[in-house]
């Protein structure tokens, strides 16, 4: 009999992380599983930060740290938030969490009641929608295409909006379309969010500093959003510290205090070690991480090439984070050794039994047309991924 409660019952698994256990599991039987499934570098951390870790663990930084972090670590947050987003933050709006996901469900936590609606723009990360429900709100989700590269525009939010509308969330670049928005396309935003001044944004900026177009813009520099916005950060992405587990939020002080108190009760501050190395990390200029950058940039041609000689996919070019989202419709209702492809979910598995390659569904992120391919991996693997794919759908 099934004592579960009803939460954990109605709770999706996380679609990526089931992918990647789902490969690991196929590695263990011997198989040669190209992964491309996890949104996470295959660098290894910049030596500046992990020296910063060492000298932190030689200088006995081994106590409880402050629920909403260091108070170093916040200054360089708020100076890094000036520095690269011209966004003023003090002390009082930071909360240090463990990872930007954390981060993510507090806010979740402290604003929402049941039944508040969350407009999300589709594709959206695969979390967003689970944490809304999880603290009694209702995804409201916008769907958009490759024809418009993946954004919401301004009509669609305004259409979208109801006396129970709550909050928007959104990522730019995003997880998993690689769309940005431009200034002028989040002024527009902010400018349907006038007539509406009880709706709140978060605006999760993780992968800001993967960008290929040179501009990152946050709703937050707009002064009119700026006390509206809860803008979410943390060094997984750009630094490659993705198991450091370290995010942050900048926040009106009322949002700020009350995440401070629910994290307080679940698992107080974050880990010692790894916020020391952090304010080195964020302290330093963001030149140092370009070679990264650089290096996705060049990932980013290859596989577009590469898929560009994919019979069926329409890929767009993602103008940041690091990976493509192309529609795989054409091959719906086609039927391989028994096995009809309906939707993305059956490609994704269909391309890990048969290429070997590990992608994850479009459907967990809101559009079951397309999936998710990440382009974190060697240039090697990235070649040989897309040959198999090309193979197995040939």
């Amino acid at each position: 009999m099934n004592q579960l409660s009803d939460r954990i019952n109605n709770l999706s698994t996380s679609a990526t992380l089931a992918m990647a256990a789902k490969a690991r599991e196929l590695r263990a039987e011997g198989k040669d599983i190209i992964g491309l499934s996890l949104g996470e570098p295959d660098f290894n951390t910049p030596d500046f930060v992990k020296d910063a870790a060492i000298e932190a663990i030689n200088q006995n930084y081994n106590s409880y740290t402050p629920v909403d972090g260091y108070v170093e670590l916040k200054d360089a947050i708020i100076t890094k938030f000036k520095r690269d987003n011209n966004l003023n933050y003090s002390r009082q709006n930071i909360v240090v969490s463990t990872g930007a996901k954390q981060a993510l469900f507090n806010v979740a936590s402290v604003m929402l009641n049941i039944g508040d609606e969350i407009i999300l723009p589709c594709p959206y990360w695969v979390s967003y929608s689970d944490i809304v429900k999880l603290n009694g709100g209702v995804p409201i989700e916008v769907k958009t295409d490759i024809t418009n590269d993946f954004k919401m525009t301004a009509e669609q939010l305004e259409a979208a909006i109801t006396p129970k509308t709550k909050m928007i969330w959104y990522s730019s670049p995003c997880n998993p379309s690689g769309s940005v928005y431009s200034k002028e396309e989040l002024r527009a935003i902010a400018d349907v969010l006038q007539k509406y001044p009880n709706i709140y944004v978060v605006s999760d900026e993780i992968y800001e500093h993967i960008n290929f177009i040179g501009g990152h813009h946050s709703m937050a520099q707009f002064d009119d959003m700026h006390n509206r916005t809860i803008t979410v950060n943390g060094v997984s992405k750009a630094f490659a510290m993705t198991g450091w587990r370290i995010g942050y939020i900048g926040a009106p002080d009322w949002i700020a205090k009350a995440c401070n108190k629910m994290q307080g009760q679940v698992t107080s501050g974050a880990n010692c070690i790894a916020q020391r190395a952090v304010i080195k990390a964020l302290e330093a200029d963001p030149s140092r991480i370009q070679y990264m950058i650089d290096e996705f940039k060049v990932r980013r041609k290859l596989i577009l090439q590469l898929l560009d000689g994919v019979e069926g996919f329409k890929t767009n070019e993602p103008e940041g984070a690091f990976y493509v989202f192309p529609n795989v419709s054409d091959y719906f209702g086609k039927t391989f050794k028994g096995k009809t492809i309906n939707n993305a979910t059956d490609m994704s598995m269909y391309l890990l039994e048969e290429a070997l390659v590990a992608t994850v569904t479009g459907e967990a992120f809101g559009n079951p047309d397309c999936i998710r391919i990440s382009y974190a991996a060697s240039q090697d693997n990235i070649k040989e991924a897309i040959k198999r794919i090309q193979l197995a759908l040939s």
